[in-house]
Parts: C-alpha cells; structure tokens; sequence
C-alpha cells in the first residue's frame, strides 16, 4: 500500500528533472520496472475488499434475520392477547396477512385462527373451507418445524378435522397418524394441556365407538385402534391438572366418561361445574349444552 502511494510522487520527480520529450518514455521504463508489484498490491486490494465484502454478507444476513425476528416475535405477543380475548376474527386478520412467512410459530397460530373463526361460523361451507386452508398452514408449519410441539398438536387436530368431511371410514383410516402426533405434541412439550385433552377425547372415541365403525376398522386395519374410557379419563384429569379451566369440553368429557364407567355421582359434580363455566366461544356454548343433555339423562333438574 505504501508502494502504491509512492508513485505519484516519482513520477512528478522524473517531470521535473527531465525534459519534457524524455519524460515519457522514461515513465514507461519506471512503471514497466515496478509492474508486477504493483499487480500484487492491486491484487491484495482486491482480494481484501473480497473478504470484507463475504464478512458483510453474512451480517447482513444476520441483521436481516434478527429484525425478522423481532417482527414475528411482536407479531406472535398480539396474536396471544387476541386468542386470550377469544376475538378470533381479529386474529385471523391480524395473521393471515403473514401466510407467506417461513416461521413455524406464526404460521402454526395462523392455522389456529383460521380453525377457530371457522368453527364460529357453524357447520356449513364457510367452517370446511377454513378448515381446509388451516390444514394447508399447518401442513407448512410442520415440515419448517418438527420439532414444534404445537406443530404437531394442530396437525393432528386438523387431520382430525378434514377427515370429518371425507367420511368415517378415511376419519378412522387416519386415527393412527392422529395419535402420532398427538404423542409427539406430548413427548415435546408434557404439560400442554390441549394436547392432552386431545390424547383423551381420541382415547374415548375409540372406547366409545359404535359396532359399525368398529367394523369398518376391522376391515382398514389388521389391528384396529382401540382404548378404554380408563385411559381417557386418565388424559382429561392430567389435562386438568395442568390447568385448571382451561376448556369447558374438557370437564364435559370428564363427566360423559364417568358415566360410561358408572360412576353417576361423580359424573354429575363434573357437568354441573360445566355449567359454571362463561361462554366466550362457540366451543363453551357446545360445552354447556352438551353437559345440559348429560344432566337430563342423568335425571338432574337445571
């Protein structure tokens, strides 16, 4: 680098000493002598400005994904304080405007929105199509993520829920693949209280399931899957456990399955605890009449 700065001062030397006809061809001499070291340090310069350059790229990378970050991290914070106010049309719109996102947790919460607007608008088409784009969301969130226990929790619901379009046959056709990740959900996060509603309420159907389904299972599968309400209950109190309230269906199930067991005392001090619970969602609503029904057979006055 020295070198470089130097020649122009060498050259401004040989002008002034030498005659104005000599002075060119006496350059070209000066230049041709220090030609190949001036090729290295231009070299040098250029390779240098290469390096800094590749070290850029990645912090640029870096800085670029780091603000990305901090966005779905404030992004995900306001989803959280819509889903805890139930406003799910809020929610829907707030995350369907980051569908393109390559981040599992946003697009995780974007199926679960799209899911739970779904259900508000009863059984009809407008429920079936958000469905299927929930499932289309969660089907993304999984292969960017399968190490995401909720990935994993809203995959098998949706597989759940799609299937209930295509019949009982393709419902029981992918109850295996339901529970897979179900466990999954479980063996990565143990106290995700859904999931283990879920795990229970999938146990329970399969306890409870009719003679012409299990027909049909005995056909799809060699082995069919079966469970006992033993276990179900089993799901929905560790469910509860983990917290406390935390799905109105969830003391409805427990109710129903004690009184598949017998049990009608404690069935009942489970549904009239349903009945406590406040509607904020089309789920609580079917809880509380549901649990209402129960209390009819059970032969309780409300």
């Amino acid at each position: 680098m020295a070198l470089l700065s130097r020649y122009p001062i060498i050259i401004n030397t040989y002008r002034r000493l030498l005659s104005k006809n000599n002075a060119q061809q006496i350059l070209k001499q000066v230049v041709s002598r220090h030609t190949h070291q001036i090729q290295k340090r231009l070299y040098f310069v250029k390779q240098l400005c290469k390096v800094k350059f590749s070290l850029l790229i990645p912090i640029g990378i870096m800085a670029a994904a780091s603000a990305s970050s901090l966005e779905n991290q404030k992004l995900i914070e306001e989803s959280e304080v819509l889903y805890e106010k139930k406003d799910f049309p809020a929610l829907y719109d707030l995350m369907v405007a980051h569908k393109d996102s390559q981040d599992a947790n946003v697009l995780w919460r974007l199926a679960r929105a799209a899911t739970e607007k779904g259900k508000m608008g009863g059984e009809g088409d407008k429920r079936k199509k958000l469905i299927y784009e929930a499932w289309g969301y969660i089907e993304k969130a999984l292969q960017l993520d399968d190490t995401n226990f909720a990935c994993h929790k809203w995959y098998g619901i949706l597989l759940d829920y799609t299937a209930e379009y295509e019949g009982t046959k393709k419902r029981i056709e992918n109850a295996f693949k339901v529970k897979e990740h179900f466990q999954k959900a479980i063996d990565l996060n143990p106290n995700d209280a859904t999931t283990l509603y879920c795990l229970g309420y999938w146990c329970f159907l399969f306890a409870d399931m009719a003679w012409y389904q299990r027909k049909i299972a005995s056909v799809i599968f060699a082995s069919p899957p079966t469970s006992s309400y033993e276990e179900a209950l089993d799901y929905f109190k560790k469910a509860e456990e983990a917290e406390p309230g935390f799905y109105n269906q969830n003391k409805v199930m427990m109710g129903k399955t004690y009184m598949r067991l017998k049990d009608k005392e404690t069935a009942k001090t489970h549904l009239m605890k349903a009945l406590e619970h406040t509607d904020k969602t089309t789920d609580d609503a079917k809880a509380r009449k549901e649990a209402l029904d129960l209390l009819k057979e059970l032969g309780v006055k409300v």
